[in-house]
């Protein structure tokens, strides 16, 4: 065997060793990314839904929202807190959560507790969505 044979046969060895590697790199993350994709959260038929507070005059707060008048005391803001924020039904950090807010959303904020570190809002996107969230994370807008 001479030295050119030797070498040609280093040269497919290590080309398939890399080829072969390549291959698996490629199909690891190829299931890793479809892996990492959450399902859809199942419903199933005894699961409660999700509450949500709903004013007792619906019609009076429609009206409001229809002319874009606030109550005193009122603003409008926006939520600035990356993560989004949870609505609470009371507020406290042990409350039920009844809904969230995400990030850049526009709500209404219609009071704030007495040590200003909850508020209490609407979201304004004519869906109704009222409840208490942690106070500092909106901010008002002009």
């Amino acid at each position: 065997m001479n030295f050119y044979s030797l070498f040609k046969f280093l040269i497919g060895f290590i080309l398939a060793i890399l080829l072969l590697a390549g291959a698996s790199a490629a199909s690891v993350l190829y299931f890793a990314a479809k892996l990492t994709k959450m399902p859809e959260k199942p419903i199933f038929t005894n699961e409660k839904p999700v509450a949500q507070k709903v004013s007792t005059s619906s019609s009076e707060t429609t009206n409001k929202n229809l002319s874009n008048e606030l109550d005193p005391g009122a603003y409008r803001a926006i939520v600035v807190e990356p993560i989004g924020l949870i609505l609470r039904d009371t507020p406290s950090r042990n409350a039920n959560r009844i809904g969230g807010v995400s990030y850049q959303e526009k709500v209404i904020v219609l009071e704030e507790s007495s040590d200003k570190r909850w508020q209490k809002v609407r979201v304004d996107d004519g869906s109704n969505r009222t409840g208490w969230v942690s106070g500092g994370n909106t901010e008002k807008l002009e």
